[in-house]
């Protein structure tokens, strides 16, 4: 007999051998029918694999992370099934779950393509299949069969990972007719599949490498019930509507040019003015925080990212070597802004009495991102980070450290995202050689953040593997208005930078000790946070922050001088304010300057002008009615002033 500790603390004897199955129907048919996924002792394990020794498990459900992506993992599998009995011969790259549904990487071989109209044919198949209640079988295997079985079947792409895996660490999972290299964990059996939607097609270099073969990659999402599609479908109809690349297009937020460079946004006035303003009120209260503002280089001596490690970490993902004229000179685009802010501090001799010292800059650094991974804002080569680095002596990284988290609620409040959650990013306990540093200042580090989440009573979830090379962080995740999940906002502990470049300070003591670095972005980018406030508002930004406050509309030409005077008295008040007097018909002009959400749409003809009147409509509200000129001059303060008065008051 073996004992299993529940999350409650409880414990029950079973048979040795026993599956997170069985125990699930030993506690109720409710939890046996919902279950996905089974921890034990911290490990997510099918629920179809035994259990020999004591152990705590915890079991998922859909409303679980673990559980949804055991559920993605194996639709993944049926859906490489569906395509191996449709297309004889294709072969296999990786099939991961991923944050929404799951993706599988393919060679469809020679002269076959894959198109859309294919998508549909996978559908059905994957759902025939699904109805055979096909089990998931774990299978340990030699490195040695795993190779032969793989190169049996020409499946090239396997065997390549065969080859960098350990011998006696190989698993299979088998299901229907199709074999997988695999390490888990998958569902019980395909029945659980009761809702199929292939999603896109897109090209993918095998192992991400532009120098191998573009694969096939073929997106889908399946859920446990046909509701939770269809509830999936016309969410998915809501965000491409809230879609940032099209409402920054429509609004004249930003653009791309090809002339320019793929990845390398191009801010267009209106998107310059949203921009100015969200570094303005960052600005502002950082002031408040004691922060000094900076400016660097957009270049650095490669020899600067050698000394703090991006160039050994990141050196494949950046922009290549720039020579000069000079033998043996070398510069880099910036990486990253955080070695700059180093050479800052050593400007001077810096006391204990000095610190916390805090450098804050709107850095643009630049990375390599592949031409398939670029996505409108949210994925760029060339991105400005409301980057600050903050050195402070150990006995201050706690409180500096909750400060910083005072600040990211401010900007969370003030931009009405109400739910997130704060992920605790660690190191990988079992892979260390990803990350620079001592044991020992690794472990103060992530105490610290741990704390300090503790003390501001955060929601946290811990992820493993997810640290910076140099230290961990608090990332903090959050849901927009449709329920999506983003990371926005970063704080990152460093003991490591301070050793690679020597930073200093004087202690009470006389002494010379080094400082802790604290890394943080609120924003993160301003390219992805613009993004995902676009989606998250829908393009309709709070009046405070709107890029045009009002847009005058003339009836007929006739009003055209008052609308100009207007437009005058209204910029002058510090109201943004545009001039629609195209010759359209006033209801063409309504749609249009609806489309690019203003906040406010004012009429003018000749009985407005005649009055010194104005015809005012709400943005998606409809119509307001007349006001005076000073009426709505003064409405349109009064309402800017609350927004920033509950701002101020966070």
């Amino acid at each position: 007999m073996i004992n299993i500790k529940f999350p409650d603390g409880n414990i029950k004897e079973y048979e040795s051998g026993v599956t997170g199955l069985e125990i699930a129907k030993s506690i109720g048919h409710k939890l046996a029918k919902e279950a996905l996924a089974v921890a034990v002792n911290g490990e997510t394990w099918d629920l179809m694999r035994p259990i020999n020794q004591d152990s705590e498990i915890k079991f998922y459900t859909w409303d679980d992370e673990e559980g949804r992506h055991a559920f993605w993992h194996s639709s993944s599998h049926l859906m490489a099934e569906a395509l191996q009995q449709l297309y004889p011969g294709i072969k296999f790259g990786i099939g991961p779950a991923i944050e929404n549904g799951f993706y599988y990487d393919v060679d469809p071989g020679e002269g076959v393509t894959l198109t859309d109209k294919d998508l549909e044919k996978i559908e059905q198949k994957m759902k025939e299949l699904a109805k055979e209640e096909q089990k998931f079988c774990r299978i340990d295997v030699s490195k040695k069969d795993a190779l032969d079985h793989f190169s049996s079947l020409d499946e090239d792409y396997k065997v390549e990972l065969i080859n960098d895996l350990a011998d006696g660490t190989i698993t299979y999972y088998r299901q229907g007719t199709f074999t997988d290299l695999c390490k888990g964990p998958h569902l019980p059996d395909t029945s659980y599949v009761k809702a199929v939607k292939l999603t896109s097609l897109a090209g993918a270099y095998w192992r991400g490498d532009e120098h191998n073969k573009m694969l096939t990659r073929i997106y889908g999402i399946t859920f446990p019930k046909q509701k939770q599609l269809d509830d999936w479908m016309v969410l998915m109809e809501e965000a491409k509507l809230r879609d940032h690349r099209k409402l920054g297009r429509e609004m004249e937020l930003f653009t791309f040019s090809q002339a320019v460079g793929q990845g390398l946004p191009l801010w267009l006035p209106k998107g310059a003015m949203l921009r100015d303003r969200l570094e303005a009120f960052l600005r502002k209260m950082q002031k408040k925080y004691g922060y000094q503002q900076v400016i660097t280089p957009h270049i650095g001596n490669v020899n600067l990212y050698k000394t703090s490690g991006h160039y050994e970490k990141y050196g494949k993902d950046s922009f290549q070597v720039i020579k000069t004229p000079q033998e043996g000179e070398e510069f880099m685009l910036k990486p990253m802004n955080c070695p700059h802010h180093c050479e800052l501090y050593k400007f001077k001799p810096r006391s204990y009495k000095d610190l916390p010292v805090r450098f804050a800059e709107f850095g643009t650094v630049y990375r390599y991102e592949q031409s398939g991974e670029l996505h409108g804002l949210t994925r760029v080569r060339g991105f400005t980070q409301d980057d600050a680095h903050l050195f402070c002596t150990p006995d201050q990284l706690k409180e500096e450290f909750m400060k910083v988290i005072d600040i990211i609620f401010v900007i969370f409040k003030a931009l009405d995202f109400t739910e997130y959650t704060a992920q605790i990013s660690l190191r990988d306990p079992k892979d260390k050689t990803k990350y620079i540093g001592s044991d020992e200042n690794w472990e103060k580090a992530e105490r610290a953040i741990i704390e300090a989440a503790e003390e501001k009573g955060l929601k946290t979830v811990v992820e493993l593997g997810e640290a910076a090379f140099y230290g961990p962080k608090l990332d903090f995740m959050v849901k927009d208005a449709i329920g999506r999940k983003w990371q926005l906002g970063t704080i990152q502990v460093d003991y490591n930078l301070p050793e690679r470049f020597d930073l200093e300070y004087t202690g009470s003591d006389n002494q010379k000790h080094r400082p802790v670095m604290i890394h943080r972005a609120p924003f993160g980018s301003m390219e992805r946070f613009v993004a995902v406030l676009i989606e998250h508002t829908g393009g309709k930004f709070p009046l405070w922050l709107a890029p045009d406050q009002v847009v005058i509309m003339t009836i007929s030409e006739k009003s055209n001088e008052y609308a100009q005077n207007l437009s005058n008295l209204l910029n002058n008040s510090d109201i943004r304010t545009v001039l629609d007097d195209r010759n359209e018909k006033i209801g063409k002009k309504i749609r249009d300057n609806e489309l690019k959400k203003i906040p406010y749409l004012l009429i003018v003809g000749e009985n407005e002008a005649r009055d010194n009147k104005v015809s005012v409509r709400r943005q998606g509200q409809g119509d307001m009615g007349n006001m005076s000129v000073e009426e709505f001059i003064e409405f349109i303060n009064n309402e800017v002033a609350k927004q920033i008065e509950t701002i101020s008051n966070y």
